[in-house]
């Protein structure tokens, strides 16, 4: 990430590797899909009520994100709104870029958000939780069982394409999650993907997120990288009283509760909640109810809030 940010920022010619970087989410996909197991379903009683936080965080997050852009950096109305939206990356440039918004500043604010989540993340972690980042990502190749490989290679492929058949959203983790927790649920499946798929897997995650800053100017620098990284500071103080609730009511653990709202994608918290040995069951369950909340609810008041901000005669 760092050597793709560097060389996006001194304007050497890059792209992305497209369809490539998908593939290597599906093994988040099945990485998260095999924690879904039967004890997980007995603890969804105890993550209900911090779950139930979740659309309360999503309301503050508008009611803050939306002025701030707005107001302070002069955004368009448009822009503003799915910059402020914490959903998915590609998701919110797709739906603002269709509502009119600048998808260049999209992109650039939602990078931005993601770099810095990514790379503070562990520091926070490590200092204010104890946490050591040490937990085994998963075994080696080489001590799965080969039929588990096959099936987890199966589920990751099939839950992909049939996922973006049906238009599932974020079809590329989704979608091998859910066939991966039906052989995880079925007994077929006990163990995450091999250590070498989700080393792939951040390889690829890393370079896509340098790579969002290819051709970015001074004035751009200044603008909008500038409003992203200043959100981002926003937001983790929004995350941090919501953990700080979440943990005084004793509905989480301090590690989980802060993975579960920390503003980062879906793919980059699955990896941080793997190699921290948090409960990654609870934060999925956070992260997916957020991003299925954002992606229903973000086009509805979108129209909502620019109808009532037009002008009347």
């Amino acid at each position: 990430m760092a050597a793709c940010l560097v060389a996006a920022l001194a304007h050497a010619p890059m792209e992305g590797f497209g369809q490539v970087s998908v593939a290597a989410r599906t093994i988040l996909g099945v990485a998260v899909g095999a924690s879904i197991t039967p004890a997980l379903f007995s603890e969804l009683p105890r993550m209900a009520a911090s779950i139930m936080l979740i659309p309360f965080f999503i309301i503050l997050i508008a009611l803050v994100g939306v002025p701030f852009f707005r107001k302070f950096w002069g955004f368009d109305d448009k822009t503003a709104f799915y910059a402020a939206m914490p959903g998915g990356l590609q998701d919110m440039i797709i739906f603002g870029t269709e509502a009119g918004a600048d998808p260049r500043t999209l992109s650039l604010i939602h990078g931005t958000r993601v770099l810095i989540i990514v790379t503070l993340a562990p520091l926070i972690l490590t200092v204010f939780y104890d946490a050591q980042l040490t937990n085994p990502i998963g075994e080696p190749a080489g001590e799965l069982p080969v039929h588990e490989l096959l099936l987890m290679l199966a589920a990751a492929f099939l839950g992909w394409k049939g996922g973006e058949k049906i238009g599932l959203f974020g079809a590329s983790i989704i979608g091998p999650m859910i066939l991966t927790a039906g052989l995880s649920l079925g007994d077929l499946v006990h163990s995450r993907p091999p250590r070498e798929a989700i080393l792939v897997a951040q390889f690829f995650i890393g370079c896509t997120i340098g790579v969002k800053f290819v051709g970015v100017t001074l004035a751009e620098l200044r603008r909008v990288v500038a409003a992203g990284f200043a959100y981002v500071i926003v937001l983790a103080l929004l995350a941090a009283a919501f953990t700080a609730v979440v943990t005084t009511l004793g509905l989480g653990h301090p590690l989980e509760a802060f993975l579960a709202f920390a503003p980062g994608g879906q793919a980059e918290m699955t990896v941080l909640a793997i190699v921290s040995g948090a409960d990654l069951g609870f934060v999925i369950t956070h992260h997916l109810t957020r991003i299925v909340l954002v992606i229903i609810g973000a086009p509805i008041a979108a129209n909502l809030i620019l109808r009532w901000s037009k002008p009347r005669d």
